[in-house]
């Protein structure tokens, strides 16, 4: 199975295909396991790769996930890139990985061609936040033989991690960007349900997170939930390769 290391850690991914390369980034708490329909049906066209967060999936787990998590998993992408001998690569995340691939934009302007940002925001109600862990302490079945099947036998630790660091977020006020968007130079499609369960205004915040963004794009549907890529998957995907063809890697 493929790892690469970076910052000392051991950091597992996925790929599928060949051509320009495409990485697809899971929410926190799912893997790269998770998307194993994405890598099948992008890499029909592209390089597609999916990588295990630091401290989820099959990649090293950490001690404690500290506030700047999401800042460090794109730092582990621009390491990543770089381990598969590649310049420049277009980002595909959803929920938490879609924050990570705009903090990749953000951070590494000359890496990235392009980024489809499915069912994000710009802010997070800190309400939001904690009810969402209030939400995971249910451990319903459904819950459960997720977190299980994305990373294993010790999925609670993962989960455990993960509520601390969204609680952490809360309290400081759930603004992950800080204005920093509009440094954004790439292509951006956001994609997303108008009723994400997750993110009730995500309709209203793409409209503001892509007026911010030249170049960007928005398309909401009426139907799904969070995450729209797996809610309508045939209606993302569609609208991702339009994206991907006819702005990222236009022939």
């Amino acid at each position: 199975m493929p790892y690469f290391t970076h910052d000392d850690l051991s950091l597992f991914y996925r790929e599928n295909g060949t051509g320009e390369l495409l990485v697809i980034l899971p929410g926190n708490t799912s893997s790269s396991s998770c998307h194993e329909e994405e890598l099948d049906y992008f890499g029909q066209t592209y390089h597609a790769v999916s990588f295990d967060f630091r401290g989820t999936g099959k990649s090293q787990r950490l001690a404690t996930w500290s506030q700047d998590w999401w800042d460090l998993c794109a730092e582990d992408l621009a390491a990543l890139v770089s381990h598969l001998g590649q310049k420049r690569c277009a980002v595909m995340g959803t929920s938490g990985g879609a924050l990570v691939a705009l903090l990749f934009a953000i951070k590494y302007p000359d890496l990235v061609s392009g980024v489809v940002a499915d069912s994000c925001a710009e802010l997070f109600a800190p309400d939001n936040l904690r009810s969402e862990v209030s939400e995971r302490s249910l451990r319903s079945i459904d819950q459960v033989e997720f977190w299980a099947y994305a990373n294993g036998d010790d999925w609670d630790t993962v989960v455990a991690a993960d509520n601390k660091l969204l609680l952490d977020f809360a309290d400081q006020g759930g603004d992950l960007f800080k204005g920093r968007l509009n440094t954004i130079t790439c292509p951006v499609l956001f994609t997303g349900s108008l009723n994400d369960s997750f993110i009730p205004d995500l309709g209203v915040q793409n409209i503001g997170m892509s007026k911010q963004i030249p170049g960007s794009r928005v398309f909401v549907h009426n139907d799904g939930d969070h995450p729209f890529m797996w809610a309508c998957p045939t209606v993302f995907q569609s609208e991702s390769d339009a994206f991907l063809r006819d702005v990222v890697y236009v022939e």
